[in-house]
């Protein structure tokens, strides 16, 4: 199955989706994996050699011009318009794509690092499901404070990992922090790591946890 983002046309549509691992058709579980700024898919696909997880798929999306919206994630939302609204639509037709291919959405796992993990959370919010994971690699949810998502049981049950630096000079820790809330009040398994003396980037620990939750995917909940 060929897998390409959203329609042309789009900010980010008409792009190839680059994948790793299992073959879709073989694989237990697939795992969207979202870059950061000015980052690629290359970039963030790379890391799924460290998960181990080899009957899993592995896709990365690229956003146009390697960014997924323009302005800081804590900006109203309407000032990364179109491009938030893209790159949403990006990650909802790979996960209604990996539906149509048999993979359930508790077989799934929305992962991101940075400006991608903003947008995994995000993308769980607008599309709220029993997801198999979301993994936010220093990031927290997108729009200034009085747009946050308030929550929707729908991802009851669903394991969500934070993880970030005490002191991350692009992610503020109360954002992580009411972030984190959030998905915990929907239900959501929350595990979140804070980490002292850190630097913006992704770590053993991290690395340890994501392989973790990989082992339990598609688990019966």
């Amino acid at each position: 199955m060929s897998l390409t983002t959203t329609r042309a046309g789009a900010p980010h549509g008409g792009r190839p989706v680059l994948a790793a691992g299992a073959p879709l058709e073989a694989a237990r579980g697939a795992v969207v994996m979202l870059h950061g700024r000015g980052g690629s898919a290359a970039d963030i696909l790379s890391l799924s050699a460290y998960f181990r997880a080899g009957d899993i798929a592995f896709l990365a999306p690229e956003a146009a011009g390697n960014v997924w919206y323009p302005q800081r994630f804590m900006e109203p939302r309407a000032v990364n318009e179109p491009a938030l609204s893209s790159a949403l639509a990006t990650v909802a037709t790979l996960a209604d794509d990996l539906n149509a291919a048999g993979l359930g959405d508790d077989r799934i796992v929305l992962l991101g690092f940075s400006q991608g993990a903003c947008l995994a959370l995000e993308s769980a919010a607008r599309r709220p499901r029993r997801y198999g994971g979301v993994v936010a690699l220093s990031g927290g949810l997108i729009g200034a404070d009085a747009e946050l998502w308030q929550g929707d049981a729908a991802l009851a049950g669903t394991p969500v990992l934070f993880g970030c630096s005490e002191r991350d000079a692009h992610i503020p820790l109360a954002r992580v922090e009411a972030s984190a809330d959030r998905f915990a009040k929907s239900g959501a398994l929350v595990t979140k790591r804070i980490y002292p003396g850190s630097g913006h980037g992704v770590n053993d620990d991290e690395v340890g946890l994501v392989r973790a939750m990989l082992t339990g995917l598609g688990a019966a909940a």
